[in-house]
């Protein structure tokens, strides 16, 4: 591989990343930890993520949050409640139970859509990423650092890696789509 097709494939990687940690915070009826990653509590005046104050447990239609202060239940339950999770909490006074009511065929048709978009933004930063590895190819074809032909050559070798990446992607697509349709 030449450093333009590195390049790209080092930006790409990244999308395939971004795509992966957007899909985990799509809630599908099944208890997924990651939905809570972005929910900051109040710890001592600073916003902290819940899996450092405490340990989540999860099996298939419910999340336990236990937390290691017993004192932080109350800023914890407040954190999800205030969250856009659209989970009511119900604190028993050591954990915090997270029930995950199976979504109806409308709310399930909105996740698939939201997960389209997810997908759309990760192909738009895949094609960008070809873009720029272009660009730097023919920054140096134009400087006279490779010729024509080795710059016509990176261009394909690109494109077959931004084909295999957009592919990448509409199967991880067609995956969580299809846990996000399933009843």
């Amino acid at each position: 591989m030449s450093e333009y097709t590195d390049a790209a494939k080092k930006q790409m990687e990244r999308s395939i990343e971004a795509l992966g940690h957007n899909f985990a915070k799509v809630r599908t009826g099944r208890a997924n930890p990651h939905v809570l990653d972005d929910i900051r509590v109040n710890y001592y005046g600073q916003p902290s993520p819940i899996n450092q104050l405490a340990g989540i447990k999860s099996d298939a239609s419910m999340l336990i949050v236990e937390p290691w202060d017993k004192g932080l239940l109350k800023e914890i339950e407040k954190a999800i409640s205030s969250s856009d999770l659209g989970i009511t909490p119900s604190n028993d006074g050591s954990c915090i139970k997270l029930p995950f009511p199976k979504p109806t065929e409308e709310r399930r048709r909105e996740l698939a859509k939201e997960c389209r978009k997810y997908a759309e933004a990760a192909k738009i930063s895949v094609r960008n990423s070809r873009r720029d590895a272009n660009g730097l190819a023919e920054k140096d074809e134009k400087a006279g650092d490779i010729s024509e032909d080795d710059a016509n050559r990176e261009k394909k070798a690109i494109q077959k890696l931004t084909d295999s990446y957009i592919d990448k992607i509409d199967e991880l697509l067609k995956a969580k789509t299809a846990e996000v349709m399933e009843l």
